[in-house]
């Protein structure tokens, strides 16, 4: 049980990693059912998951943009995500909770789906990630934007990948590069005019980030 319950309508920056520091993310198809699971069991009800499995039997091709245009019931969702990075052996999130218990509910379902998903394909039994999820408050909007850099730009931080060539994490949304169903936009859109500016802003905490890092001063993680 957490110390500290997390409040409605407070954002948080949430990560995790795998067991032992193990690998969870081995290929492309990973990072993608990892994002599919983010996207559709966001959401107070249960049923969207199996529904896109039913959906993909009936249509050749099946694209989840499309299958979210249909007239299912107006969605309820637990979290909003601002941002999101999938590392090979960790994920980083910032999330705004928006029902009682939203981030735990959501996290829950989503490591409960991808770790069934993943043993069933590595053929492993056993937990995944590394017990609960840790969780850091964001106390005002300059650090929420900061947080939201971080998380968003984490390959970048690491020097694995610059984040604009990096498809598993949010940052060509903030950056209005290309269109994505999973983050809230609202944030951005009022504190950016442009794209340049949030990759002007972006780059200049990156900066910060691995400066902090090779001085062993970044103690996030």
């Amino acid at each position: 049980m957490r110390k500290k319950p997390l409040v409605n309508n407070e954002f948080y920056h949430i990560y995790n990693r795998g067991v032992d520091k193990r690998e969870v993310f081995s290929d492309d198809h990973d990072c993608t059912r990892f994002l599919l699971s983010m996207n559709l069991l966001n959401d107070k009800q249960d049923g969207l998951m199996i529904k896109w499995r039913d959906y993909q039997r009936c249509v050749k091709n099946a694209n989840p943009g499309d299958f979210l245009k249909l007239n299912f019931r107006k969605r309820e969702y637990l979290v909003d995500i601002v941002s999101y990075c999938l590392m090979s052996n960790h994920y980083h999130f910032v999330l705004k909770q928006n029902v009682e218990k939203g981030i735990e509910r959501f996290l829950q379902k989503l490591g409960t789906s991808y770790t069934k998903y993943f043993n069933k394909k590595y053929q492993r039994n056993g937990s995944l990630f590394q017990g609960t999820f840790k969780s850091s408050h964001i106390s005002s909007t300059g650090l929420l934007l900061r947080m939201a850099v971080y998380a968003s730009c984490n390959s970048e931080i690491h020097k694995v990948s610059p984040a604009k060539n990096y498809p598993w994490c949010s940052f060509l949304s903030h950056a209005r590069i290309k269109k994505n169903d999973i983050t809230k936009k609202d944030l951005f859109l009022e504190h950016f005019r442009s794209g340049n500016d949030f990759e002007k802003y972006a780059k200049e905490n990156i900066l910060d980030f691995q400066e902090r890092k090779q001085n062993q001063d970044l103690t996030i993680e």
